[in-house]
């Protein structure tokens, strides 16, 4: 898999070129931490799944994909909000999930994440590939079946 990371917002758009992994980024980043990174296990991931599953069908925003990897979260979603709202409203489900497994005193999120407005059937179609093909080796993964 290739490591490396993409700027925002300056040009660091789907597909581009990424940078080159930055040793003192990532430093800084870790000299910030409070605790220690919150890695989701097997079961954990299954029930981030489930807790995103839940509440696409609760608000009726049409779930078009989702991978759950070890330490972060990727979703495609079609829904009425802004992505932020969107994003937000899926973090707070997972975490009421994951309460019951961990108590809620862990910090498992980070404090925004990468949202983005999908506006072409070409720019969504290349968000779930993406999502479900370019992540490494699958884990918890949901794809909407395409029906023709």
């Amino acid at each position: 898999m290739e490591l490396g990371f993409q700027a925002r917002p300056a040009g660091g758009s789907y597909g581009s070129p990424l940078q080159e992994p930055d040793a003192a980024r990532e430093d800084r980043s870790k000299s910030r931490m409070l605790q220690a990174p919150y890695l989701l296990d097997a079961h954990r991931r299954s029930v981030v799944l489930s807790s995103i599953q839940q509440v696409c069908v609760h608000r009726n925003w049409g779930l078009l994909a989702t991978h759950i990897r070890g330490t972060h979260v990727h979703v495609v979603v079609c829904a009425d909000e802004i992505p932020e709202h969107v994003m937000n409203t899926l973090k707070s489900y997972a975490s009421r999930n994951l309460n019951t497994l961990d108590g809620p005193t862990l910090k498992r999120w980070a404090r925004h994440g990468s949202t983005r407005y999908l506006w072409t059937t070409a720019s969504i179609s290349a968000a779930v590939d993406y999502v479900i093909r370019e992540q490494g080796e699958p884990m918890a993964v949901f794809e909407l079946p395409v029906t023709g």
